[in-house]
């Protein structure tokens, strides 16, 4: 509930607590319904914005398909909500998201992100990868790639596919497992490097 958040909030921020961080899965599809209101991510973080001792508010993990525009448009209003996105991407390819059933695609991703850069340019993006998912080839592994050289992800997690009992993925043939792993080396580096220089511009 809406009022149980804000009230763990409130007694966090008068223990001291000077950072909160909401945290669910898909947490930009928070919906608490309240009589006749809805109470949305976007109304937790701009009820956040009245505590005048907390002064960094994050959110995680976010789903590409429910970044909103009323979310997105926090980060015109916020002074505490923190210049960085983590949203998950998964792959480069929407071949692969279409069999990943992630239900949006690189081109929807992209808007996001440009929507975003527009508000404030200093916004950066960390996300997750899976490599060596089922049915994956060269081409697809390129766009995902191509996708990391574009947006320049500050950190992120990236693992080789495994599958799940019980998963469709679970019944598809895998993908040679020492290709997997050489692709996954060449992302980590990629997106680490990728860090390292974030890091370092800050010094």
């Amino acid at each position: 509930p809406f009022d149980q958040i804000i009230n763990e909030a409130k007694e966090l921020v008068q223990s001291g607590a000077k950072e909160i961080i909401l945290l669910g899965q898909n947490v930009n599809a928070y919906s608490y319904k309240k009589k006749n209101e809805e109470f949305k991510l976007s109304d937790l973080l701009l009820e956040l914005e009245n505590f005048d001792k907390l002064e960094r508010v994050r959110y995680t993990t976010s789903h590409p398909k429910d970044m909103t525009d009323d979310l997105i448009n926090i980060y015109k209003k916020s002074n505490k909500l923190m210049p960085l996105v983590h949203l998950p991407v998964q792959s480069g390819s929407n071949k692969i998201l279409r069999l990943m059933n992630r239900k949006h695609t690189i081109e929807e991703y992209l808007i996001i992100y440009e929507k975003l850069k527009e508000i404030n340019p200093n916004i950066e993006f960390s996300s997750d990868f899976i490599i060596g998912y089922p049915k994956e080839n060269e081409d697809d592994f390129k766009d995902t790639m191509k996708l990391i050289e574009k947006i320049k992800f500050t950190n992120s997690y990236s693992f080789i596919f495994s599958p799940r009992p019980g998963t469709v993925a679970a019944d598809l043939d895998l993908v040679d497992k020492n290709k997997s792993k050489e692709r996954l080396e060449i992302i980590q580096k990629k997106l680490f490097n990728n860090q390292i220089k974030k890091n370092k511009s800050l010094e």
